[in-house]
C-alpha cells in the first residue's frame, strides 16, 4: 500500500467575492458529532453521536447541506437497558453511518462496550426497527456498510484500543444482504501501522465510485489530524491512499471524520467536524470535486475544500439567501419537550417506574415542562444524574434564559439551568426550612461535590427567571431575576465551560431532592429561550 503527502490538484474553488449568497463554516455550529450524510432526491439527512444520551441518534433533514432541522430520532432507548440506567457520558452510540437502500434507512454504529448495531425504517421519521447487535464484542466502533452492485453487502469497521488493544487498522466483513448478519471473521483492508506518519485510523466511510471502492477515513487524532481518502479495486483490498484535507494555513484543526455526499446538481460536498474543545464537535461543509477519471496515477482522487484545505466560506449547491440553525427555542407545549433535548441515560418505562409510579415528568395540557424532583443519593452531583434533559451548547455567544418554579415543600428539594460537563455550574432555587432561596453552585472537574459559587438569597414567590451569558471561549456568565429584583443580578464569578473526554458541554434542566419517602414535589420551567 502507498501513502502520498497529498493529492495534486488543479486550481482551487473560486473566492466568494462574486455577489453570489455563500454559506460560512461551521454550519452546523454545536457538537454534532462524527457526522454522516447521504442525499435522497433532494433531500438531506444527517445523523451523529449521541453516545449515552435518550432518546439518540438524532436525524437531521436539508434541503440546501447548510441549514439543517431536527426531525426525530432514530434510538429511543439505548441498549443494553441496564446498562444505561445511570450517565455514561462518553459511552453508548459513537460514530454512526446512515445509508439508503432497498426502500429503507439504514444506521449502523459501534457501541465500543458491546459491539456494532443496526437499525432501519422505511420512514425516516420512524418508527425505526429494534436495535440489532450485528456483532458483538469490545473496540468495535465507526461501522460503514456498502450495498454493492452485484447485490453483496459489506461492512467495514475501526477499533478502539481502550477496550480490544487495537487500534489504527480498518477491518472489513462481507455481511448478509439484510443487514443481520457478518458472513466472515473479517480482515485487515487498511493497516495504518504500515503508513509511515499515520496513527490513529478511525471513523471509515464505504463507498463505490467510477470502478474504485473507496474508504475516507481520518487519522492523526481529533485535534491534529488529517482526512485521508484510501481506494481499491477490491473491495477487501489492497489499497492505495493518501492524505486529501488538512488544517494546512487555516485554523481548522482537525479536520476530521466525516461524509462524501453527492447533491442532486451532481456537484460533490464533504462534511467533517472539527473539534473546539467545550463546543464540542462542530461541522463544516467543503466543496469536493474529483481529478479526471483515467487510468494514470493522478487521476480520479478526491480534492476537498481549497487544494486539500478547509474553506471558510464558499457558495453551496443551493444559494443560500439565508441560514437558521436547529432547534433550541422550548415552550414545552402539553409538558412536552422538542427534539433538540435528551436524557443523560435511559428513563424509566412505564412498567418499571420508581418513585412511586411516577416517571421524571408530568404530562398536563398547558405549557411548560414539570420535572419531578426525583429522589436521589446523587442531588449534590449533577454528573451522576439520570434525568438530567440536555441540549447541545452554542457555539456562538448567546444568551440563555428560562423562568422556573419550584413547588415543593421538602426541604432539600432543588431544580436549575445548568451548563454541564466534567465540571458544572448551575443556578436555580432550593427549599430549606426557611422557604425558597435562589442558589448558584457549581463543582471542579475532580470535585465530588458541589458548592456556592454565590451566597443564596430569598426568592419568597418560589420563582426566578434564570440567565446564562455564553462568552467567547464558552465562559458562563450566570444571573437571575427573582419577584423582588427589577433587573437581572450578577450571580458569582464566570464559570469556564468544559468537556467529557469525547462530548461537548451541554445545557440543562433538572429536579431533585433527597432521599425519602412519597413524593418530593415539581419543577416548572417555562420559555426556554436563546437569542
Amino acid at each position: 500500500m502507498t501513502a502520498l503527502p497529498k493529492t495534486p490538484a488543479p486550481a482551487g474553488p473560486p473566492a466568494p467575492e462574486t455577489g453570489v449568497p455563500v454559506y460560512r463554516n461551521p454550519v452546523l455550529n454545536a457538537d454534532w458529532s462524527d457526522p454522516d450524510v447521504i442525499a435522497v432526491g433532494d433531500d438531506y439527512y444527517l445523523t451523529a453521536s449521541s453516545f449515552g444520551r435518550a432518546p439518540g441518534l438524532p436525524i437531521l433533514h436539508s434541503r440546501d447541506l447548510v441549514n439543517w432541522r431536527i426531525i426525530g430520532h432514530a434510538l429511543e432507548r439505548l441498549e443494553p437497558e441496564q446498562a444505561f440506567t445511570s450517565p455514561r457520558h462518553d459511552c453508548g452510540v459513537w460514530a454512526p453511518s446512515i445509508r439508503h437502500h432497498a426502500g429503507r434507512f439504514w444506521i449502523f454504529w459501534g457501541d465500543p462496550d458491546h459491539g456494532i448495531y443496526q437499525v432501519n425504517a422505511e420512514d425516516v421519521r420512524g418508527p425505526w426497527s429494534r436495535p440489532h447487535l450485528l456483532k458483538a464484542g469490545r473496540g468495535l466502533i465507526d461501522p460503514c456498510p456498502l450495498w454493492d452492485d452485484d447485490g453483496r453487502a459489506w461492512l467495514v469497521h475501526a477499533w478502539a484500543k481502550s477496550r480490544s488493544g487495537i487500534k489504527n487498522r480498518l477491518t472489513g466483513h462481507r455481511m448478509s444482504p439484510d443487514g443481520r448478519e457478518l458472513l466472515d471473521t473479517g480482515r485487515t483492508v487498511v493497516d495504518g501501522d504500515a503508513l509511515p506518519g499515520w496513527f490513529t485510523l478511525e471513523g471509515p466511510k464505504l463507498y463505490k465510485h467510477a470502478g474504485w471502492y473507496w474508504i475516507f477515513a481520518p487519522a492523526g487524532g481529533v485535534e491534529t489530524g488529517w482526512q485521508g481518502a484510501f481506494r481499491s479495486r477490491n473491495v477487501l483490498g489492497p489499497y492505495e491512499g493518501r492524505v486529501v484535507l488538512e488544517q494546512g494555513d487555516t485554523d481548522v484543526n482537525g479536520p476530521h471524520q466525516g461524509a462524501w455526499v453527492r447533491a442532486a446538481d451532481g456537484s460533490d460536498w464533504f462534511l467533517h467536524f472539527q473539534h473546539r474543545g467545550p463546543y464540542g464537535r462542530v461541522v463544516h461543509l467543503q466543496p469536493m470535486r474529483w481529478t479526471d477519471e483515467g487510468e494514470g496515477e493522478e487521476a480520479g482522487w478526491p480534492v476537498i475544500g481549497n487544494d486539500g484545505e478547509p474553506v471558510a466560506a464558499h457558495t453551496g449547491p443551493v444559494p443560500v439567501e439565508q441560514t437558521t440553525v436547529p432547534a433550541r427555542d422550548d415552550d414545552f407545549p402539553g409538558g412536552r419537550f422538542g427534539r433538540q433535548w435528551s436524557w443523560t441515560a435511559n428513563p424509566p418505562l412505564a412498567s418499571d417506574r420508581g418513585n412511586h409510579g411516577e416517571g421524571w415528568t408530568v404530562a398536563h395540557s398547558g405549557d411548560g415542562l414539570w420535572l419531578v424532583c426525583r429522589r436521589t443519593a446523587d442531588a449534590h452531583d449533577l454528573r451522576a444524574l439520570p434525568n438530567v434533559l440536555v441540549q447541545r451548547l452554542p457555539g456562538d455567544p448567546c444568551v440563555v434564559e428560562v423562568e422556573l418554579r419550584l413547588d415543593s415543600d421538602e426541604p432539600g428539594a432543588k431544580a436549575g439551568l445548568a451548563v454541564l460537563g466534567d465540571a458544572f455550574s448551575w443556578i436555580g432555587l432550593e427549599r430549606d426550612d426557611s422557604g425558597i432561596r435562589l442558589v448558584h453552585r457549581f463543582a471542579e472537574s475532580v470535585a465530588e461535590h458541589e458548592r456556592d459559587a454565590a451566597h443564596p438569597r430569598p426568592a419568597p414567590n418560589g420563582r426566578a427567571r434564570l440567565r446564562v451569558e455564553i462568552l467567547p471561549g464558552a465562559r458562563c456568565r450566570f444571573s437571575a431575576r427573582t419577584g423582588e429584583d427589577t433587573d437581572f443580578l450578577p450571580s458569582g464569578p464566570p464559570f469556564a465551560a468544559t468537556p467529557w473526554r469525547w462530548v461537548g458541554a451541554q445545557l440543562g434542566l433538572f429536579a431533585t431532592a433527597p432521599q425519602g419517602g412519597g413524593p418530593a414535589g415539581t419543577a416548572a420551567f417555562t420559555g426556554f429561550r436563546v437569542t
